[in-house]
């Protein structure tokens, strides 16, 4: 499984980036994709996620209705758009697919557990 994060930047508060997230290497049946996010000093977490069985989505209240995550099929390929971006929104992000063999909502693949691979990971800078 390969993933691999573009799109982090540097961007004033109030602004907005997109982050994209190429994957490739794992059959694309029932699986999840996740954007994480960690900040120095603080725990990874989990900002917004998309199961493929359902096109589901599901995002951290810290940024529900600032960020919105899409998935291009045919380039295979997930988005995170973010806008109106906060300095607390500095940080690395990264995004983990998990194969999903749960029934549990969405919301479950908020959670780090889920996931066995991760990308590296492209840091985001937010300045006031």
């Amino acid at each position: 499984v390969q993933l691999v994060e573009s799109g982090g930047g540097f961007v004033q508060a109030g602004g907005s980036l997109t982050l994209s997230c190429a994957a490739s290497g794992f059959p694309f049946d029932d699986y999840a994709i996740g954007w994480f996010r960690q900040a120095p000093g603080k725990a990874r977490e989990g900002v917004a996620c998309f199961r493929s069985s359902d096109n589901s989505v599901a995002y951290a209240d810290s940024v529900k209705d600032r960020f919105t995550i899409s998935h291009d099929y045919a380039k295979r390929t997930v988005i995170l758009q973010m806008r109106d971006l906060r300095v607390d929104d500095t940080a690395v992000y990264y995004c983990a697919y998990a194969q999903v063999r749960t029934y549990a909502a969405t919301s479950y693949f908020l959670r780090m557990g889920p996931y066995n691979s991760w990308g590296q990971g492209t840091q985001v800078t937010v300045s006031s």
